[in-house]
This record gives C-alpha cells, structure tokens and sequence, in this order.
C-alpha cells in the first residue's frame, strides 16, 4: 500500500473512531437530575436558536429530567411560541402555563431559565412582509404569569435565570417593573448591537433604526463602518468605529473571582443585542465595555451613560438568582454534537484564535457560564437531600 493512501486511511479511521470514543464517554457520565422549566416566547423558526445553546449543554452536561431521566429536548420541553408543520402554511401554536398551574409548578420545578420574551412578530413570521419597520405582536412579552412564578421560584429558594429581553418592549411598563422589583435591578431603558457594517443597504440592517435617527437628527444617516447602535424609546445613539470608538465590538470583562472559579476568560467579545441595567444591590459577575474615544465618551455622557455596565448580576444574598443583560443564548448551534464528551476541545474547527471573533462568546463564556451556575446549584441541592 502506498504511503500517502495509507496517510489518508489512517486520518479517515481517527475520525471515524473519536466521535465514538466521545460518544461513549459521553454515555457514561454521571446523570444530574434537575426539572427546569425553559421559556422562550421568540421561536420565529423551527431552529429554536434562542433557547437551543442553552439545551446543548444541559445535554452535554448530563442534566436530565427527573422522571425519565433523559435529556432535555430543545423541540419540545419549553413554554413559549410553537411553530407546527407543515411550515409553508405558516401555524403555531403556544405552550403555556395557566393560573392554576402555579401552585403546583414551582414546587416540582428545582429552577426556571427564561432565555427570551421578546416574541414573534408579523414581518418576522411571515417573511415575505416587509423588513423596513417594525410590524404588530403576534405573540411575546413578559406576562402577569411569568411574574408570578417568578414570585413563587424565589420564595421557594429555587434557582432563577433570566436573559435579555425581560424588561423592554412588548412587556407592559406595569409587568417590566414588578420583574424588575423580583430581581432588585433597575432597567434604564437603553438597549443596544454590535453591528458589522451600519451601511444601511447591508443584508439584515434594520433600517427602521435609519428612520428613527432621521425624525431624531433632521439629517440623513451617513454611517458606513461597524459601531455599535443604543435605543430609548424613540431615541438613537450611533457609535461608529473610528469616530467615537477605539474597537467597534464590546467586550465582556468577568471578576478574577469567578473568572477563576467558573473557568471564565477574563474578557471576550459580544456580537448581540444588550441592555444596559443599574444592578443595585446584586452581585456583579461580569460587566460590559464599550470601548469609546473621548468623542464617544462625551456622547455618552450627554446621555448619562458610562461606556461599562453590567452583563451578569447575581443576587447576593441566596445568590441563587441571575440576570443576563445580553442575548447570551441565541446561537444556532449543531446539536447532535452535544452527546461528544470534550467536543469544545475542537477548538480549531469551533472558533479562531483571532480575539475578535464572537464564536469564542459560547464556547469560551457561555458554556462555563451555564455550567457554573447549574452545577453549583446541583451541588447545593444534593448536599440538602
């Protein structure tokens, strides 16, 4: 046989046989049985990439429901927006919890992830509606349910995450405040994107912020380069790499504490929507920096903003309740990968060693993070039983 073909048969064979050493290893992890309840009102296609990530590694982890003991399907175990085949005729439907489930629900449930309340919206949904404005609720926002088992979670010392978007539209100003009271924070009402190109002809730019900044200014947008966006209700602020900004992506800096503790790097980039929130009491894990020039600064300023705040808070006390100021899970990722053990040490193939390149954010932040929190949480929960 000749030796280049021997070459290639031997690198066919070592890729064949690692995804089932992963696998294998994989199989014979320790269970973790938790029941977590998911909510994820903004499923516009059947990927479910805003909740997805966040099942991956709960698999991949070995977080399992406690009845059947197998793993958490990201198709079906959340409430939220359902979308229903056949998909060309465009049907959903929705799963929720009623009134008269919380009672029951948060005694059964050990912790509640809501990934996202934003919701569907109709130039969403039906895509072939225009792009250029925004469109009618079809489902979404933050509810008087959700507030309530919220409630009950708390009182119940059960562990309670929440993501961007909880507070701003579409949730009433009424619910945003009380979900606001639960986790002792306040929302300023300013969020934000890092986005690539404001070049308002760019695929996916969404030009009705090209609209809001004309009525603002009374002059034309004329951005071009990556920057970064801020809203406030009918307010715009645009940092454009260059003029106001040093680097256009922001950065996630973590404390040395749980840098240390979570395997956390102590800063990676962010490529997705934000708020920015006054934490108040609670423990800040990990903040955001935008990293603005003395322009950028005084524009800021005259906004009352700083360019660092918050991306990760923790309630001090019980430190059993999270807030993250980002859109952390929205990541379409493959997710028959999460039955390989050590699949993240692909790192080569997963993600660059560039710094700026935001698929180091899941693999580097994310991952840890979750499990971090969870498997601390599922360490307290067994030292009690």
């Amino acid at each position: 046989m000749k030796k280049p073909l021997l070459i290639v048969l031997i690198i066919l064979a070592v890729l064949l046989i690692l995804p089932v050493i992963n696998l294998l290893q994989w199989t014979f992890m320790e269970k973790k049985p938790m029941d977590i309840i998911i909510v994820d009102k903004t499923v516009p296609s059947i990927n479910r990439e805003k909740h997805k990530s966040f099942n991956w590694i709960l698999t991949n982890d070995r977080f399992v429901k406690k009845d059947k003991k197998n793993s958490f399907s990201y198709r079906k175990d959340y409430y939220g927006f359902i979308p229903t085949r056949p998909l060309k005729k465009k049907l959903w439907d929705r799963n929720e919890y009623r009134l008269a489930d919380l009672k029951e629900l948060p005694e059964k449930a050990d912790a509640i992830y809501i990934a996202d309340t934003y919701g569907v919206f109709f130039n969403e949904w039906y895509q072939a509606f225009s792009q250029t404005r925004r469109t009618r609720k079809i489902y979404g926002g933050l509810n008087n349910n959700d507030n309530l088992l919220i409630k009950e979670m708390k009182d119940r010392n059960k562990l309670v995450v929440m993501e961007y978007n909880s507070f701003d539209y579409p949730t009433a100003e009424y619910e945003s405040f009380r979900a606001q009271e639960r986790l002792g924070l306040k929302f300023t009402g300013w969020t934000g994107k890092y986005f690539s190109s404001l070049d308002s002809t760019s695929r996916d730019f969404p030009v009705w912020l090209t609209t809001m900044y004309r009525k603002q200014y009374q002059k034309p947008w004329s951005f071009t380069k990556a920057g970064i966006v801020l809203l406030q209700e009918r307010s715009v602020i645009v940092l454009e790499e260059g003029t106001h900004l040093i680097k256009p992506m922001p950065d996630i800096i973590t404390e040395p504490s749980f840098s240390a503790g979570w395997n956390l790097p102590e800063m990676v980039v962010f490529d997705q929507w934000f708020d920015i929130i006054d934490p108040m009491d609670n423990n800040v894990i990990s903040k955001f920096r935008i990293s603005t020039n003395s322009v950028g600064d005084t524009l800021l300023s005259q906004n009352s903003l700083d360019n660092e705040f918050p991306a990760v808070i923790q309630e001090p006390l019980q430190k059993r309740t999270y807030y993250f100021s980002g859109d952390f899970a929205n990541k379409d990722i493959t997710y028959c990968t999460s039955r390989l053990k050590g699949f993240e040490k692909l790192k080569g193939l997963l993600y660059s060693s560039k710094p700026d390149d935001p698929r180091r954010f899941f693999w580097l932040y994310y991952k840890p993070l979750i499990k971090g929190i969870f498997n601390d949480y599922y360490s307290s929960m067994k030292s009690q039983q």
